[in-house]
């Protein structure tokens, strides 16, 4: 039995029709419009027009071209008409034309002159041939802008799959979220500016928001203009080319104007069409605001409606394709938006609610649209023939003349069945029930068809939900979805969730968030690998992953690339953190991967073929792996730069400084390889937001607790790969954080050591110098104990205190640098001295301690690290340096014959020693930023010498070559080229350039003097040079001028710039660097070289023979206990919300924000004082109406009193007209409205369909107030219907048959056949038994085997829903139940195991086919055991007046789970055939049942006292 709402079903036959096999690619989509099972989408052409992105506006290339060129004419035929039979109708111009409405020479010469003989009669089926298309490719309107859009002449039996496969794979149309189909009026209609102006914002809103495709008549006309106009303004207004909205006009192409200049058999790119609405005449322009045109041929001239079958074929196709978005995998679905409109807008209407497309009527568009919004919340009974004549005379004034008795009661029928759908009909009003766009309308419309979909319980939730997501709209899913109606579980929004995050909707996942989703429960293995999996191609992390992949293939030999793992997730990670922290995610030891259990709801939501739901379904003996699910979703979306999500993730984040200064280190690492600049950009910026947010929440942090803030600074953050927020903070190189006052407060408290940081460094000094002071009290210490404790405790406290520590070598270094001039000057003889023999054993000291600094790995990072770690460092480059050269200096002095070179070497290491000293001066707060910049202004120096030497060598090798003829000394050449010429510079200008001040005594002829140079060109006879003097002093002039005057105060100009530029950041930059000093001072020996030697000796013998670890200081590094620590998050995660409202609260007070709010406000209230005006008119004409009303009946009471007068008689009472009320109306549309939607219908409903199924049937419409035989019913004219065909292959002896009908007796027991009615005698009319409960519109036997009543027999097979443990499940206090249901071959719904009884057998057929036969006598004992909750009439849509359906159905429930006939039951079940499917129903009210086995199980629920 098929409920009223039964959709199509496409038969395998017409499938292999319209889809071809799997191997050419389109698998075929049998399934019905709400399933939302994942279904294999149609894969995408390989060619050039398979593209992502839309070309609606580009003007393709020669490749393009030739690929449609070939692809279309193969595949897409036109129509045209091969007979010509003369038309007793002349065309418009006066000629003769044939039946399909195209003149005579428009006709093939075979049409004219016909081989054979082809009828009389013109018929499109014989007359007509389909051809290769002769008209596609782009549309120009002339006149009209540089818009190109896609046009194509089609056949009007192309298959829907060619259209789809070439709007997607060669114009390149993404698959749409949604599909927008309007109809409405062809004809221009007024409608208010008001209105209009709504409309086209809400279809433009909901277009550009959802990424849906608009679908109308493609026409200049009407409702499509509106359309084309509404897309117009949007493009006027929007400067994104990515915003373009797909509109899409279907229109016949016999009615198309200036056709003709479309037509080009190799196509049009493009083709210049003239829309002239002058000289249309009864023909149509086409819209030039729509993007593609779809114009389907039948072969015939100026026919309208002929677009409308194909159009609807492929509006279902479309919609039965799964389009994958944003992680959500959903049937598209579709919606009718109704403008206006006529007679074939309501068939239109009618069919879309037929096949469960929900429709948003607008009210006050006119004619249909107003009728059907006028009618929408009355109750069934009172939409009666006379209420929608009156309507029909209201809002039809022109044409209503045209309405027959007959077309009323059709109208009146199909208005009847539209509303009865009214989950599918949404009614927008202007200003009312809180709408005030139409993009919200369309949405809540297919928000409320979907709920009354039969999907179960979460499944139907889950649906809208994954609709709202697909098109993004967050307020739709605030509104619509997670209300009072629904208790959603965090668990099944997780896949959701995962969804939202792909699809980089931050929106969303601020939602799900606050509607309780975990991400500790959400975060697991498998869930960060899926998400690693579907990271943005384009990004950066992506690269360097797949990058790591291919290296690890490379190393292992694999055949293919590895998956993706954690393991290979962490090594990019660590290279962007920094290889001072360990491994986020280490690779595990065996193949078990740890996971989490979470139950989820069944559905199926996907994106790349991987099933978001088994990511949940893991079994229960697994854990979760990750030890901070925040932080691997920050990190998930900080590598794709994604900064909505990471700020909603961040501010969930516990270790949340930690946190933004990782964010800061990884997006500056990702911009150095980024290669978009804006991208780059968009990184750095990102990257000094986190960095402030680390410094808001530390400056909280030290408000509240110094003690506490200075410990998150050196806190070890397992999360973080065992490292600091202050060590991340330095290597990410942030100078704000870093310098920071209370971050400077511990780096000096460090600096001081056990010592108050109150001491002055003289008092310091001094008692370095003589160290009893300390004893004195001069020096006080931090810690008071230290005041009264031991001499030796105090002596260790000051000596290791870093700031003596750093006094006390620079007392060490100066003492090194003065013995070392000495020797050198002074005391530097062939046998080294007792002074030089102390020079060399302090460089051991110095040697010593720069090894120990290499060998130093507390973090056991491991030699190579540190070895690289300690080069990076400058100073220690220099030290090295300085050694390397003193090494060399001494190996040449220990020579007699190197013993001067060995002099000079080390000379020269005196000077790098002597710029060591740069590096101590770094602590002073004075000499450190002079330092600084002296650095950044070397750099700046080497850049001017570059330059420099260009003119430098320039000049020297031109003078060189004027004045010196083939000088060979290489030395004097250098001299020449470069000395001389960059002393010029300085004054020291050549006498020999001019010949002036040449003298010959200068310069040696030949050049043969080592120490002169060579003299110039010279007269042999005179001694005179011969040179040109004048080019000479032109090319000195020269080089002075760009030098002296351009170079140098380019240099200048550098030296200031970068001063201003260091200057203005000098402090931070200081404090930065300060910390370097401080740190190295800290973890070094107390003793100064080249007593340092002696600490050396202890860690050797501690390190080396006794085999302990070095150790960091706690003071930089330490690592928290466990309740510590979580006690210092909790304040850190408290301190950071304070930050977080506060930074809220100083966004409010801005001054822009304040403006932007007051313009909102203003815009809300301009809004409201426009809906106010709306209602207060509509007030104002609904008294208008009442007052005519009240006149009109005055009137007709004051003819009565006249015509009464007249006569000479007051007249009967009865016959007294009936006054209306004085009273006006409230602001209520129709008191009538408030009646309930809910009411009882007393006659069948699903018998009145007007299409019967499974024939070419189609009922005569019988409105609810006609179907009882007793209304009088004078047009009732009822085709007669006897199909040749039944449910099952039975005998023909037992159907019956018009021949045998007198031999039929009704009312009784006809041999085996029972004629009995379950509601009593029937009547016989004719002959033929009559409908007991009324007239259905169709006469005859229909598909049923008997004339009369059909006996079937349904039982109700139940059992209780059970918990895990065994206990009833119970909702709202009510246990639920679980029904037996089957599903059968060709059929979209299930159904209780039932069906119609054959004459003489206890079972039908349809219950045998489930059960085996070895447990069909044993079925009849349950069933004669069970309670009959139902026997009567069936409202079935196979029922006709003369052929009806009754049965019984009984209830068989197990009460116990381990019953024993129940097990054997199920054993039995699907036993004879196995393309049945069977299973047990959770039962609720939106089971996906027939309506009326629906009505069955309800009435079994309420017997039971279950839920329902």
């Amino acid at each position: 039995m098929a409920g009223p709402g039964r959709r199509i079903r496409t038969l395998p036959t017409e499938l292999n029709k319209v889809c071809p096999d799997e191997g050419e690619g389109y698998p075929v989509y049998p399934k019905s419009y709400y399933d939302l099972d994942m279904v294999p989408n149609l894969r995408r052409s390989n060619s050039a027009f398979s593209k992502s992105k839309r070309r609606t506006h580009c003007i393709p290339s020669t490749n393009e071209k030739e690929n449609l060129s070939a692809w279309i004419p193969e595949n897409i035929q036109k129509k045209e008409c091969v007979y010509f039979i003369e038309s007793s109708q002349m065309s418009d111009s006066g000629k003769a034309a044939c039946e399909c409405g195209y003149l005579k020479e428009q006709h093939l010469e075979e049409a004219i002159k016909p081989v054979m003989f082809q009828g009389k009669e013109w018929d499109s089926r014989r007359h007509v041939q389909e051809l290769s298309t002769d008209a596609f490719g782009d549309i120009s309107f002339t006149g009209l802008g540089q818009k190109v859009g896609k046009y194509v002449r089609v056949s009007s039996n192309t298959p829907p799959r060619i259209i789809y496969q070439l709007m997607t794979q060669h114009w390149g149309l993404d698959i749409p979220n949604l599909l927008i189909s309007v109809t409405g009026g062809a004809k221009n209609f007024n409608m208010k500016m008001r209105l209009k102006n709504i409309f086209r914002r809400g279809l433009v809103k909901v277009a550009q928001t959802t990424g849906a495709w608009i679908i109308s008549g493609g026409s200049h006309a009407g409702v499509m203009k509106q359309v084309g106009e509404a897309v117009r303004d949007f493009s006027m207004s929007s400067s994104y080319k990515e915003g373009e909205i797909v509109t899409i006009g279907i229109a016949t192409w016999g009615t198309v104007h200036n056709r003709n200049s479309l037509i080009c058999p190799t196509g049009s790119f493009p083709a210049e069409y003239v829309l002239d609405e002058e000289s249309q005449g009864n023909l149509s322009c086409l819209d030039s605001n729509h993007s593609h045109f779809i114009l389907v041929d039948d072969g015939t001239h100026g026919k309208y409606g002929v677009e409308i079958p194909l159009r609807t074929r492929l509006e279902k196709f479309i919609s039965e394709q799964t389009k994958v978005k944003g992680g959500v995998a959903i049937k598209i679905p579709i919606v009718c938006v109704v403008l206006e409109g006529g007679p074939g807008t309501l068939d239109t209407i009618y069919n879309a609610v037929t096949n469960g497309t929900p429709c948003v009527i607008v009210e006050g568009s006119g004619r249909v649209a107003d009728v059907l919004a006028q009618v929408a919340n009355l109750p069934i009974s009172k939409i009666t023939i006379s209420r929608i004549q009156k309507k029909l005379s209201t809002f039809f004034k022109d044409s209503y003349e045209q309405f027959t008795e007959s077309k009323i009661v059709e109208w009146t029928k199909k208005i009847q069945d539209i509303v009865r759908n009214r989950q599918l009909l949404t009614i927008f009003r202007e200003g009312k029930d809180g709408q005030q766009d139409v993009d919200v309308a369309i949405l809540q419309a297919m928000l409320k068809a979907s709920r009354y979909r039969d999907h179960f319980g979460h499944e139907n939730w889950d649906h809208q939900l994954k609709l709202a997501v697909a098109w993004n709209r967050v307020d739709i899913a605030r509104s619509e979805i997670f209300t009072d109606d629904h208790e959603w579980k965090p668990s099944e929004l997780h896949p959701m969730m995962a969804a939202a995050l792909i699809a980089n909707k931050p929106e969303f996942v601020k939602l799900f968030l606050e509607q309780g989703v975990r991400l500790k429960e959400f975060v697991t293995w498998d869930t960060l690998i899926y998400l690693y999996e579907n990271l943005a191609t384009s990004s950066v992390f992506h690269g360097k992953l797949q990058k790591v992949l291919l290296e690890e293939k490379e190393r292992s030999a694999f055949s293919k690339v590895p998956g993706i793992q954690l393991h290979h997730v962490s090594q990019v990670l660590r290279e962007l953190l920094g290889d001072f922290t360990q491994q986020l995610y280490p690779k595990p030891k065996n193949t078990e991967r740890h996971r989490l259990s979470i139950a989820v709801p069944h559905i199926k939501l996907n994106v790349q073929g991987v099933s978001l739901r088994s990511l949940y379904k893991r079994s229960a003996g697994r854990v979760t792996f990750t030890m901070d699910p925040v932080r691997d979703l920050l990190i998930w979306a900080i590598v794709q730069n994604r900064k909505e999500l990471a700020d909603i993730i961040w501010a969930q984040s516990q270790d949340c400084i930690a946190g933004a200064l990782a964010c800061s280190k990884m997006l500056k690492e990702l911009s150095k390889e980024e290669n978009d600049t804006d991208s780059t950009d968009e990184m750095l910026i990102l990257a000094e937001e986190y960095e402030h947010r680390a410094v808001g929440v530390f400056t909280e942090c030290y408000r509240k607790d110094e003690e506490r803030a200075q410990k998150l600074l050196i806190r070890v953050s397992d999360a973080w790969g065992k490292t600091t927020c202050l060590q991340l903070a330095l290597e990410a190189k942030n100078m704000n954080f870093v310098s920071h006052g209370g971050i400077q407060a511990f780096l000096t408290k460090v600096w001081w050591g056990k010592l108050s940081v109150d001491n002055g460094i003289c008092r310091v000094i001094m008692c370095m110098l003589f160290f009893p002071l300390l004893y004195t009290g001069l020096i006080t210490f931090r810690e008071k104990r230290l005041q009264s404790t031991s001499c030796l405790k105090r002596f260790r406290a000051f000596f290791t205190a870093p700031v003596v520590i750093f006094h006390l070598n620079i007392l060490s270094y100066f003492t090194f640098l003065f013995l070392f001039a000495y020797v050198l000057m002074v005391d530097f003889q062939t046998v080294p001295s007792w002074r030089e023999y102390v020079i060399y054993f302090w460089l051991i000291s110095l040697v010593c301690e720069e090894t120990r600094q290499i060998f130093y790995d507390p973090d056991g990072f491991g030699l190579v690290k540190m070895t690289s770690l300690y080069l990076n460092d400058f100073w220690n480059k220099l030290d090295v340096c300085a050694i390397l050269i003193f090494i060399a200096g001494l190996t040449c002095r220990w020579m007699p014959s190197t013993l001067y070179p060995g002099r000079i070497i080390l000379s020269l290491a005196f000077i790098i020693f002597c710029l060591r000293l740069m590096h101590i001066f770094t602590v002073s707060k004075t000499l450190g930023p002079k330092i600084i910049i002296v650095k950044r202004m070397m750099k700046d120096v080497f850049f001017f010498l570059f330059l420099l030497a260009v003119w430098v060598v320039s000049f020297g090798v031109a003078k060189q070559a004027i004045l010196i003829h083939n000088e060979e000394r290489v030395d004097w050449i250098f001299r020449g080229v470069v000395y001389h010429s960059y002393l010029t510079i300085f004054g020291q200008i050549p006498s020999y350039i001019d010949g002036v001040n040449f003298n010959l005594d200068q310069c040696s002829p030949n050049g043969t003097d080592p120490y002169k140079p060579k003299c110039p060109e010279i007269s042999e006879a005179k001694q005179v040079p011969i040179f040109p003097e004048w080019l000479t002093v032109i090319l000195l002039c020269l080089y002075l001028l760009f030098t002296n005057i351009l170079l140098l105060n380019l240099l200048i100009a550098m030296f200031n710039y970068t001063f201003q530029q260091v200057q203005e950041h000098t402090d931070q930059i200081w404090k930065f660097q300060r910390h370097d000093l401080i740190e190295e001072y800290h973890s070094r020996p107390p003793a100064p070289p080249p007593f340092i030697l002696l600490n050396h000796l202890q860690l050797f013998v501690k390190r080396v023979i006794l085999r302990k670890p070095a150790t960091r200081h706690k003071q930089l590094k330490e690592k928290l206990e466990k309740n510590e620590e979580a006690a210092l998050l909790s304040w850190e995660m408290y301190l950071k919300e304070n930050y977080l409202q506060n930074q809220q609260c100083q966004q409010k007070q801005n001054t822009e924000q304040k403006i932007q709010d007051i313009a909102e406000r203003v815009n809300v209230l301009a809004e409201l004082l426009d809906l106010d005006r709306v209602k207060r008119t509509g007030l104002v004409e609904q008294r208008l109406v009442y007052l005519e009303e009240q006149v009109f009946q005055s009137a007709k009471a004051l003819r009565w009193i006249v015509h009464s007068l007249t006569s000479s008689g007051f007249g009967s009472e009865e016959d007294a007209p009936i006054m209306v009320p004085s009273r006006a109306p409230e602001m209520k549309d129709d008191p009538e409205e408030e009646v309930p939607e809910f009411f009882h219908t007393l006659y069948h409903v699903s018998a009145r369909n007007l299409l019967y199924p499974n024939s070419t049937a189609v009922r005569f419409p019988v409105p609810d107030e006609k179907v009882s035989w007793e209304v009088e019913f004078e047009i009732y004219n009822p085709p007669f219907c006897s199909v040749e065909m039944q449910e099952e292959a039975i005998p023909e002896t037992l159907r019956d048959s018009l021949e045998n009908l007198s031999r039929i007796n009704f009312n009784s027991m006809d041999g085996d056949v029972n004629r009995q009615s379950f509601h009593g005698t029937y009547m016989v009319q004719d002959g033929l038994p009559l409908n007991p409960m009324g007239r259905t519109g169709l006469r005859g036997q229909g598909i049923l085997r008997f004339f009369g009543p059909n006996h079937a027999l349904h039982p109700v097979v139940t059992r209780w829903r059970r918990n895990v443990d065994g206990s009833i499940y119970r909702k709202s206090l009510k246990k639920m139940l679980e029904v037996l249901v089957v599903k059968f071959p060709m059929s979209d719904h299930w159904a209780l195991p039932g069906g119609s009884l054959v004459p003489g057998e206890a079972l039908p057929p349809k219950l045998k086919r489930v059960l085996r036969r070895e447990f069909w006598p044993q079925f009849q004992k349950l069933l004669n055991q069970g309670t009959e909750v139902f026997k009567g009439y069936v409202d079935d849509p196979r029922n006709t007046d003369n052929a009806w359906i009754e049965t019984v159905a009984t209830s068989v429930h197990f009460e116990d789970q381990n019953d024993v006939e129940m097990k054997r039951m199920n054993s039995f079940l699907q036993g004879c055939d196995l393309e049945v499917t069977v299973r047990w129903q959770v039962v609720d009210q939106r089971v996906p049942l027939y309506v009326n086995h629906k009505e069955l199980l309800k009435k079994a629920a309420v017997l039971l006292g279950a839920y329902y």
